[in-house]
């Protein structure tokens, strides 16, 4: 809930408290959250913080290129609207096999910490053991270079604003993002994930940098209502627009509202920018020469194996 509200020229800032304690955060987790759970939504620039000083958000409207927009949902659509089912709780899912988990169209861009199910059943039939470093192109960085260079625009132009809007977390992750290769150049980020039209559940980004803040953009296509990030513990909400950037602590519980397509073409493409905390550990202090080995040497024995097609 808000407890304080301030103006800072076009920013508003607000203090937030918790509606319950961590103690009852085992009812909320893995849910979906209800629009009467939420009090309040942003929709105008703001900094939030709880009462503690702890930032828990700030949100930007109307930053991103119209350009880098448009070519980033030109180019990554088709793939991104390939139903998955790899997300796990955040879907809802509790299983430990994902091929029960059910068909969401999420999918991951850029560098990811594990081999896909196809490819760890290639080295178990072949009784090879698993390589040290799992680390791995997407299978979007594999299979679509081209399209891959013509995401980045706008990729870079987020973390151009990360380090703008949230300086010191930005500092400790762009630093660790140096120290790997296995990155998406000229960001602090290794992984992007895309989600469309897609209702979280209640979760926290257990996966992500620590030190780091989530970077959530959104890409509009035909009319919709809901979709709005949501902290339900805290009672709040931001309706993140085409344009508008939202930095928040993804180790916080969160997760979105219902999205209610209103016409036939409606879509809702959030994009998330994060540096995945696996990547780092395992590949820290690695050479280029090592990662340009690595790829090759992976694709070359999955290729052999016909392990090619798998889901990420």
């Amino acid at each position: 809930m808000i407890i304080e509200t301030k103006k800072k020229g076009k920013v508003t800032e607000y203090i937030v408290d918790k509606d319950y304690p961590d103690s009852k955060l085992e009812h909320v987790l893995n849910k979906t959250i209800k629009r009467e759970q939420i009090h309040d939504i942003i929709h105008d620039d703001a900094d939030v913080y709880t009462k503690e000083g702890k930032l828990l958000l700030r949100f930007r409207k109307n930053l991103l290129k119209k350009n880098n927009i448009e070519n980033f949902y030109e180019h990554v659509i088709k793939f991104a609207e390939t139903p998955t089912s790899n997300r796990g709780s955040a879907s809802g899912s509790t299983n430990k096999n994902i091929y029960n988990n059910p068909k969401i169209k999420t999918n991951i861009i850029g560098y990811f910490d594990k081999l896909s199910p196809n490819q760890k059943f290639i080295f178990k039939q072949k009784g090879i053991p698993l390589p040290q470093i799992t680390v791995r192109e997407t299978r979007f960085v594999q299979d679509y270079p081209d399209k891959y260079k013509k995401l980045l625009p706008l990729i870079q132009e987020i973390d151009h604003y990360y380090k703008k809007f949230i300086p010191e977390p930005y500092k400790k992750q762009r630093q660790k993002a140096n120290k790997t290769p296995f990155k998406i150049a000229g960001t602090a980020f290794t992984t992007v994930t895309t989600n469309v039209n897609y209702q979280t559940t209640v979760h926290s980004d257990k996966g992500d940098d620590a030190e780091g803040f989530g970077n959530l953009a959104v890409i509009e296509r035909g009319k919709y209502k809901g979709g709005e990030t949501c902290f339900p513990q805290y009672g709040i909400g931001v309706d993140v627009r085409t344009g508008d950037i939202l930095y928040m602590d993804v180790h916080q519980p969160h997760g979105n509202l219902e999205i209610i397509l209103e016409t036939a073409d409606a879509k809702r493409l959030s994009i998330v920018c994060y540096l995945r905390k696996n990547i780092w550990d395992q590949t820290k202090g690695k050479t280029k020469k090592f990662k340009d080995y690595h790829i090759k040497t992976l694709k070359k024995f999955l290729r052999q194996h016909r392990a090619m097609q798998f889901v990420d």
